[in-house]
């Protein structure tokens, strides 16, 4: 039997003073699945993507993801460098002056030359459309091309699996079918929330639903 990339079972969690934004949740990622998750604001969506890169800490429940199991902290530094999660805000994920410092500023964290850098870069900027664009200035960009920029960093950081959080954020029309072709043509596995039905239906292998901290684990399967 093949094992989900990311498994996750009896997951619990609530903000402080707040009622469980997850409850005994379970959530699995299988190889080449691309797994949209739907559901109304505030139903634990985003909540369970920062768990799985582990910026936020889990009350109770199981998680492994690609083989490790994640018991505390550190064990997440192996995680996300090998899943890369686009923040819902484009400003969350950008903070360096120009788009090139920003895409190969991940590479080289990971150990790349600036020169195999520079190629990584020529090609995620070539993939989500915006060649040309190096040397502007990240503070003064649309909304819609900060969410480009920011997908090429984490593309740049070549995961292993992909989350998307609210992609079509600030996006016109043009920009989301560009963006759905990009991802489309990516073999990366994925977890795709969004309130955009038909994007994610249409770039999704599977679609499951989230309601109140629990996972409609049949829907779409």
């Amino acid at each position: 039997m093949t094992e989900p990339l990311i498994s996750i079972k009896n997951l619990t969690f609530g903000y402080p003073g707040c009622e469980p934004v997850l409850r005994s949740t379970d959530f699995y990622l299988m190889p080449g699945e691309r797994l949209a998750l739907t559901g109304g604001n505030g139903c634990g969506k985003s909540t369970l993507l920062d768990m799985i890169v582990g910026l936020q800490k889990a009350q109770t429940g199981d998680i492994k993801i690609l083989g490790i199991e994640v018991n505390q902290d550190s064990d997440f530094n192996e995680i996300r460098r090998r899943v890369g999660l686009v923040f819902q805000h484009s400003d969350d994920q950008l903070f360096c002056p120009t788009v090139l410092e920003d895409i190969v500023f991940g590479p080289l964290n990971l150990g790349k030359t600036p020169e195999e850098a520079g190629v990584i870069a020529k090609t995620v900027l070539e993939n989500v459309g915006l060649v040309g664009f190096e040397d502007r200035i990240t503070y003064n960009l649309s909304g819609g091309e900060k969410r480009l920029v920011a997908i090429a960093t984490v593309l740049a950081m070549e995961p292993e699996i992909l989350l998307l959080d609210e992609p079509t954020t600030g996006l016109d029309s043009v920009a989301k079918d560009r963006l759905l072709k990009v991802l489309s043509s990516l073999s990366l596995p994925m977890v795709i929330v969004s309130h955009e039905h038909d994007f994610a239906r249409e770039l999704a292998t599977n679609c499951i639903e989230m309601r109140d901290g629990y996972i409609d684990c049949m829907k779409g399967r």
